[in-house]
């Protein structure tokens, strides 16, 4: 055997030996718990044999506290370039079985190289996390290698920095696929959308153990950080899935509505629904009764390519519909309010989550569809402690930044400030179109004619009257001048008033007009956005 086959067989055997990670053990305890390798989910995700790793052979210099003896090739990340789709892009997956996964320097480096190389190409950044090494005692850092101390700390700056050069430039997605805590959790957070596998993964700053010693709080990692919590009540997750199967195929799914990167558009698809097809049902799904809730899932259904529609966020500020869709092949995001749930007023979490899909939307390129009945905005103390002034004003902002092209649809209520900040003509919005049935004021009749005939209203009590029935025919006569579409037609807010039925065809004509839209802002460092 000559010395170059010798040192070929050593470079496999090394091969083999990096591809085990923590060992044989450590794999068949990560199977126990019903969780993938890293490596078993990068091949789930990209096209077999895609894949090109990087820093294979890297090891971490840290000897304190013995960790000199627990030294692994590629030392707990898997990192490197594939393909999904046809498309490049970049992955990195935590390594559970290698110290749990918790970060050291040479993983931020690692990490660090890859999120790099995806900036210089133009290609999105997958993250799959599985980390986080235990809480101990009163710890904000419980992702990092306690061992290493500052230098894990460092690597995690390094990483964060390098998320947040990378927003707007590049998509960053994040699935948590495990325990993530301490600073391990303010990276997905910087990224653009997270997605979390159901009963096996959570998030959270501070664990159960911190909570209960702090605050006296008992409360497990479920419930304190789980999917489930974070899809319904924080907003934190964007997307959850059942099996690491499941999340996988989200993210390729997820990954076709949007482009490479912000100097490009999302991947045309061929179309075979006609752009003219008509729905008699959007003529006849106003309810008579302008209080009376119908479905807006029925109506984005009835007007995108063949119904599909990719939800984001879709158990969290259920009062807004936030996701994506193709008109005529062309990938575009969605903004509907939903009647169905609380009458589609907006709130605190309904304007943020609003405001952050219009932002993404807007820097990648995507065109935006908005679908207006609002009320208004929740009135109440929990709003208004909550900061919804700020909150509603991010949407606004997001609305009036966005410089994509922006088609606004009025089908019923469209009162005051909520008007205003779902896509209306002053806010640049391109295209204005309302249905007959729009009802577009400051505020709804009743209130109006309280306002308005207050002291008319007392005086006819006065006099032994029928106050309900003056109101009454107040309430009509203002219904008839302001709750319809054509008073705004006439001041030019509105470009045209149309037959709810052909909605599909005036958004897909409409798109295409805007192909070409150029639109730049003021020269300036950024805005300050309202937070």
């Amino acid at each position: 055997m000559t010395k170059q086959v010798e040192k070929i067989k050593q470079l496999i055997a090394k091969r083999e030996q990096a591809r085990l990670g923590g060992g044989e053990k450590a794999i068949e305890k990560q199977h126990a718990r019903g969780k993938y390798t890293a490596r078993e989910r990068i091949e789930m995700l990209v096209v077999a044999g895609s894949f090109e790793e990087y820093d294979m052979f890297k090891l971490h210099r840290c000897h304190n506290f013995g960790m000199e003896k627990k030294q692994y090739l590629g030392d707990g990340v898997v990192a490197g370039s594939a393909t999904i789709g046809g498309r490049l892009v970049y992955v990195y997956a935590q390594d559970f079985t290698v110290n749990g996964g918790s970060l050291s320097e040479t993983m931020a480096q690692k990490i660090c190289k890859v999120m790099d190389m995806a900036m210089k190409m133009g290609a999105p950044v997958i993250c799959m996390n599985d980390s986080g090494a235990p809480c101990i005692g009163i710890n904000d850092s419980g992702g990092a290698r306690i061992q290493e101390g500052i230098s894990a700390l460092a690597g995690y700056g390094e990483i964060f920095e390098r998320n947040i050069l990378a927003s707007g430039v590049i998509p960053q997605i994040s699935a948590i696929m495990g325990p993530c805590a301490g600073g391990a959790v303010y990276s997905p957070a910087l990224t653009d959308f997270t997605i979390m596998t159901e009963g096996t993964s959570y998030m959270f700053l501070t664990g159960p153990k911190v909570v209960k010693t702090v605050t006296g709080e008992d409360i497990d990692a479920e419930n304190l950080g789980g999917a489930s919590v974070h899809a319904s009540k924080s907003g934190v997750t964007h997307f959850t899935a059942k099996t690491e199967e499941e999340c996988m195929e989200l993210i390729k799914c997820l990954l076709s509505y949007i482009p490479s990167n912000n100097t490009e558009t999302a991947t045309r698809v061929e179309c075979t629904d006609p752009i003219d097809r008509k729905d008699d049902l959007l003529n006849e799904i106003i309810p008579e009764d302008p209080n009376q809730a119908y479905d807006m899932y029925k109506v984005i259904a009835s007007v995108v390519d063949n119904g599909e529609f990719l939800e984001v966020q879709p158990k969290f500020a259920k009062n807004i519909i936030t996701g994506f869709a193709r008109f005529n092949g062309q990938s575009v995001g969605v903004v509907a309010n939903q009647p169905a749930a609380y009458a589609g007023v907006l709130d605190v979490n309904a304007s943020r989550k609003g405001a952050r899909f219009v932002r993404f939307c807007d820097a990648f390129n995507i065109p935006i569809v908005s679908l207006v009945d609002v009320p208004g905005f929740l009135p109440g103390t929990g709003q208004e402690y909550n900061a919804v002034i700020l909150h509603g004003a991010q949407l606004l902002y997001a609305y009036g930044e966005a410089t994509v092209p922006k088609i606004t649809i009025n089908l019923r209520k469209s009162y005051g400030g909520s008007h205003i900040v779902m896509g209306c003509k002053q806010l640049r919005s391109d295209l204005n179109f309302a249905w007959p049935s729009a009802e577009i004021a400051v505020m709804g009749a009743s209130g109006a004619v309280a306002v308005l005939y207050g002291k008319e209203a007392k005086a006819v009590k006065d006099e032994g009257g029928d106050v309900k029935a003056f109101l009454a025919e107040k309430e009509d006569e203002y219904s008839e001048m302001f709750a319809n579409p054509y008073q705004a037609a006439q001041f030019g807010y509105i470009d045209d008033v149309i037959e709810p039925r052909n909605t599909r065809f005036r958004i897909c004509r409409g798109l295409a007009q805007l192909a070409t839209k150029r639109q730049n802002l003021p020269a300036k460092k950024h805005g300050c956005m309202p937070m």
